[in-house]
């Protein structure tokens, strides 16, 4: 099968990245196309569509993904591309959830010859993203941590950023409205899953799918000092729907703040204090490995 991959620029001289490319070439065409400025993805993408390219390949990070699933969303579903992953950044969630391979020709192997299926797709006010939404500190973490950290610990380096952060963090007073109710609440974290884990392999929402037109609802409430165990056995135990730690499975929530809180759309800031998601079912086609732990039957 032709594919046409979409390469984050700041990989494109990578060598392990070239070889892959090179190697199965030798199979069947790779079209290459590297980003440079911000909207090139978007106008790569139209291209592709435009052209009756069949399958695109996403190279990059969790940002790049969820750049690829944004300009893939405001096609007509029937013009847009399959989608398939090489994963290149320094966490890669998404892909690491899924079992898609880290190692670039194995990745490439399975964006040629792999099954794609249908999967979920959570719309963020005017944005698009297939993994993880986080907001409050989530969000700072992976804002805040500074590249050089993430290159030098990998996923690790979230975990550490979050913990100096988290001593002073200052929550947030808000309201979040789901088809289960109204939540009145402080919180520091909130966390919308459409796959499992963010932040360099953090599980969030262990249990979700991506193909069940449902999204895991994660939020950790202020608790006081002295609660702080109880606030993390309700966060380790997935069927905990505790004091601190409260969890929906829904598919939509509306989510509205006091003052602006900063939101992480896999890898895409924003701050705002109000944001609406919502699942659209079966909206992409993507590459995945057989079996793929996030697919429900």
């Amino acid at each position: 099968m032709d594919i046409r991959l979409i390469l984050n620029g700041k990989k494109a001289a990578l060598e392990p990245v070239r070889e892959a490319i090179r190697k199965a070439r030798a199979n069947s065409p790779v079209e290459v196309r590297v980003t440079w400025e911000q909207g090139d993805v978007s106008r790569l993408i139209h291209e592709a569509s435009a052209e009756g390219c069949h399958r695109l390949v996403a190279g990059g990070g969790d940002g790049t993904v969820k750049e690829v699933a944004d300009a893939l969303m405001h096609l007509r579903q029937e013009d847009r591309p399959e989608l398939a992953i090489l994963p290149l950044g320094t966490a890669n969630d998404f892909a690491t959830a899924c079992d898609i391979p880290d190692d670039p020709l194995s990745a490439m192997t399975l964006a040629h010859t792999g099954k794609a299926s249908s999967i979920d797709c959570i719309r963020a006010n005017e944005q698009h993203f297939i993994n993880v939404a986080t907001g409050g500190c989530g969000a700072q973490v992976t804002a805040n941590t500074p590249v050089e950290l993430k290159n030098f610990l990998g996923g690790g380096a979230y975990t550490l950023s979050g913990l100096v952060q988290a001593v002073k963090f200052i929550p947030y007073q808000g309201e979040l409205r789901t088809p289960d109710g109204i939540l009145e609440s402080k919180v520091i974290l909130g966390a919308a899953c459409n796959g499992r884990q963010a932040g360099g392999g953090q599980q969030l929402a262990p249990n979700a799918l991506i193909n069940d037109g449902l999204m895991d609802i994660v939020v950790l409430l202020d608790f006081p000092k002295e609660r702080l165990l109880q606030a993390i056995r309700e966060i380790q135990d997935p069927s905990i729907n505790g004091d601190y730690v409260k969890r929906y499975r829904v598919p939509w929530a509306e989510w509205e703040s006091d003052g602006e809180i900063p939101t992480n759309l896999d890898g895409e800031p924003v701050t705002t204090n109000r944001m609406r998601f919502e699942v659209i079912p079966a909206a992409i086609r993507l590459v995945l490995p057989e079996p793929c732990p996030l697919l429900g039957p």
